[in-house]
């Protein structure tokens, strides 16, 4: 007699990440390898995280605190909320499949755009929830009016990713909000905005402002990008009291751990240090966007930290293969719902010229 597995798995779509496994952190960090995938920050953390990583470290024989206190109390602080109004999690994915857990359950609908976060597939496949894709309008923006036209009754969750992973397009919050207007008050629409910071469009706190007129609004953010935090995984939501303990009931103990609690406390205390990011991130999008438009290629408009390429008649694989024999690691479009496409993150002055320099004579 074998053993036999959830049927689910097989639903499961498998998530290939930007990094390829083997491929040596130090390699990276020497500048050998460029790794323009992952949409990461190409800058280490603030020397004041680093410090309070540090300090934590000499307390890993204890659990961390459960309820992230001081994590969560300095994020109301920030965002002018209530502790018991934030939830965190293990990156925002974790919250994701938390949200998915909580709210969903077979007969359900789970409806999201396409392409768009490579996790979305995920949260029907392990509910059994019905997966409802809307697909991308005109300049690979959201089609927000048919996300609202295609929910129904049994729409449970309404994912909204804002600025759009992976074609980096964004919607102004006068937007959403007309789009809120436009979902009934059963269905929870989460606002992930991971990139949001990287936004010309409106203030980045804008957007929270809707979660006083519409209770059933989640806002989803990360330390992973313009903190510089990614290697730690801590993400939040902001929302109702009632959706943080949904969460919170169908997660493990201690699913944000002592590290990254610590880094998350001290990283939010430096919004100084985020905005020279962005800053600098925009700088470089700013190079990318005008050089890979001077190559002939055409990109959507970017409002993240990252370019999403539509590379034509060109193939995909051999471009993805020469990039890769000069030590540049970009993101296949083709895992990320839209074949014929690349995902270039930006890095450092430095690698982005490298990848300009490389992507230029491929094109023939």
């Amino acid at each position: 007699m074998t053993v036999t597995y959830a049927e689910k798995l097989s639903r499961m779509p498998g998530y290939k990440a930007g990094v390829p496994t083997g491929q040596a952190p130090e390699a990276i960090a020497a500048g050998r390898i460029a790794q323009l995938a992952s949409n990461e920050s190409p800058s280490p953390p603030h020397p004041k995280v680093v410090e309070a990583i540090a300090r934590a470290a000499s307390s890993m024989n204890r659990y961390p605190d459960p309820d992230a206190t001081l994590l969560r109390r300095r994020l109301a602080d920030r965002y002018d909320s209530q502790p018991g109004n934030i939830a965190v999690g293990n990156g925002s994915c974790d919250l994701l499949l938390a949200a998915a857990s909580a709210l969903c359950e077979p007969g359900d609908e789970i409806l999201y755009a396409w392409p768009s976060f490579s996790m979305y597939p995920y949260l029907p496949a392990l509910t059994g929830a019905r997966e409802v894709r809307v697909p991308l309008a005109e300049g690979d923006f959201l089609d927000l009016d048919a996300m609202a036209a295609e929910t129904t009754a049994a729409t449970q969750l309404l994912i909204v990713c804002n600025p759009n992973n992976p074609t980096a397009t964004h919607h102004p919050v006068g937007e959403i909000a007309d789009f809120l207007e436009q979902v009934p008050s059963h269905t929870t629409v989460i606002l992930d905005e991971a990139y949001i910071e990287f936004q010309t469009n409106d203030d980045p706190d804008a957007s929270l402002d809707l979660t006083a007129d519409f209770p059933n609004l989640v806002v989803l953010r990360t330390f992973s990008k313009c903190y510089g935090l990614a290697g730690l995984r801590v993400g939040y939501a902001i929302g109702s009291s009632n959706f943080r303990a949904a969460v919170d009931a169908v997660r493990q103990p201690f699913s944000v751990n002592a590290l990254a609690q610590a880094a998350g406390a001290e990283a939010i205390l430096h919004q100084d240090d985020v905005l020279t990011r962005v800053e600098s991130t925009v700088a470089e999008r700013l190079k990318i966007q005008e050089g890979v438009g001077g190559l002939g290629l055409a990109l959507s408009e970017s409002q993240a930290n990252f370019s999403w390429i539509d590379l034509g008649d060109l193939d995909e694989k051999a471009i993805l293969e020469g990039l890769s024999a000069k030590d540049i690691a970009v993101r296949a479009g083709a895992p990320l719902g839209d074949p014929g496409h690349i995902r270039v993150s930006y890095g450092t002055p430095h690698e982005d010229d490298r990848f300009l320099a490389a992507l230029a004579p491929l094109l023939g």
